[in-house]
């Protein structure tokens, strides 16, 4: 990059593009109701689910309404390439197996992973907005963990060894959670640590949040989360060394991201030595199953935790083999359980998916579907790059995205949670995040993310 990173961002016109297309007092509400969906879609979920249902229906409707250049993003194009995929499948499925079928195609399904764009829109390419959204999306996820009846004995549960969930579904999305308030924590470390003359308070407030989301990661004993944290620590790592040694970090910034690193080793060092036997146990547990998975021995891998897993991913192979193009449709993740035959009845009494977000997407809707996705995710990643080097997104956003995806994406190879609210409302909250500053660069500057030959406009 021509630019050291914390000079990179040009600082952002804060008035909310989504006023230009709609009445001031209208932009308002919604925008509030935004910041109810983020701040409350856990904490009081039908006040949570119903905001952002309106915020998103209400943003769609205007830039379909209203001739601007957001009505051409891919985004909407993926949405209607995952409606028309939800619809093919339900009918090619009614075709060859329509007792299995529901009896419509619920396009809901993956119409709930949009939601983000009523986020990007109302949130409006401000950087306080966002600030503020995601301020607030912490604030209500611990106020979730702290505020219900039993929290303290959860808690004291968890310091003594035990596997708690902090009644959020279960423990893995609560890990989850957890694991994604720390990298939006250490991505935004810098603005906690330079708030001028409330940076004591904000790094104070920085330091108690940061120490209370690493426990939560210990106690709530999910190692796929463990994992996933690992990897983007150490790719972080790596890339700030290089940054460091190509002279891209001012002296303050180098402070900061020493003070940073410092705060991260020894929480992880107390976190470590507190937990030390928690951690062996969790870690060491289940290494024969592993081994008789790699050697093919089927037959002794055993239905554990880790046993379990692997067999619902075979059976899920082999249903994806059967119909790799359309899928089985939206029911799948339970056909592929409750009808193999070889899974035991325990399986199928108790389970209803195969832990693995990237199978039970295949199984039900097949490589058309998932190229749907692709696309999205592509355009996402490109766009991301190309406003963040234009300087109309922030370094810290660019950075959380970006972070979040590896994690996201390593902790959905473990467990099905884009097929929960829990996944789908943390894929709104980063996406929407994300997406409202690509959209502020195109309007700003009239550029594309796809230009398929098409000369870009002068920034």
């Amino acid at each position: 990059m021509s630019v050291a990173v914390e000079m990179n961002n040009k600082q952002n016109p804060e008035t909310p593009f989504g006023g230009s297309f709609s009445p001031r007092w209208l932009c308002v509400a919604l925008l509030f109701l935004t910041f109810a969906y983020a701040s409350l879609r856990i904490y009081v979920p039908d006040v949570g689910q119903k905001s952002g249902t309106v915020i998103a229906v209400a943003a769609l409707a205007f830039i379909l309404w209203r001739e601007n250049e957001l009505r051409s993003s891919a985004v909407f194009w993926c949405l209607l390439g995952v409606v028309a995929t939800q619809l093919i499948s339900w009918v090619a499925g009614y075709y060859h197996h329509p007792a299995w079928l529901p009896s419509n195609p619920e396009i809901d399904r993956l119409g709930k992973w949009f939601l983000f764009v009523g986020v990007a829109f109302w949130l409006g390419g401000s950087y306080f907005n966002v600030k503020l959204a995601l301020s607030l999306a912490l604030l209500g996820f611990l106020a979730t963990c702290f505020f219900f009846n039993g929290s303290l004995g959860q808690w004291a549960r968890g310091l003594q060894g035990q596997r708690i969930d902090l009644d959020i579904r279960n423990a893995q999305h609560t890990a989850m959670f957890f694991g994604v308030a720390l990298i939006g924590l250490l991505s935004f470390v810098r603005r906690c640590f330079s708030g001028g003359r409330i940076a004591w308070l904000t790094g104070t407030v920085w330091v108690f949040a940061f120490a209370i989301c690493l426990l939560g990661v210990v106690v709530t004993q999910t190692r796929a989360v463990w994992l996933a944290m690992a990897v983007v620590t150490f790719l972080a790592i790596c890339i700030l060394v290089v940054a460091a040694l190509r002279g891209r970090f001012s002296r303050s910034a180098r402070r900061q991201g020493v003070i940073a690193i410092l705060s991260v080793a020894a929480l992880a060092v107390i976190a470590t030595v507190t937990f030390k036997d928690t951690l062996q146990t969790r870690l060491a547990a289940e290494h024969s199953v592993m081994a008789h998975a790699v050697q093919g021995s089927w037959e002794k891998v055993p239905y554990s935790s880790v046993g379990t897993r692997l067999h619902t991913w075979r059976a899920g192979l082999e249903w994806i083999a059967e119909r790799p193009i359309l899928g089985w449709g939206g029911d799948a993740r339970g056909l592929v359980i409750d009808h193999t035959e070889w899974l035991p009845s325990i399986v199928k009494r108790n389970y209803g998916h195969l832990h693995n977000t990237l199978l039970d997407f295949l199984v039900s809707y097949g490589l058309l579907g998932l190229s749907v996705i692709s696309v999205l995710v592509v355009w996402t990643g490109l766009g991301s790059y190309k406003s963040w080097k234009a300087g109309v997104m922030p370094t810290e956003v660019f950075v959380f995205g970006w972070a979040f995806f590896v994690y996201y994406f390593i902790v959905s190879l473990f467990e099905s949670y884009s097929f929960f609210w829990t996944g789908s409302y943390i894929q709104n909250v980063v996406m929407g995040v994300v997406v409202t500053f690509i959209w502020r660069w195109q309007l700003e500057t009239g550029s594309s993310v796809f230009t398929f030959g098409r000369k870009q406009a002068a920034p």
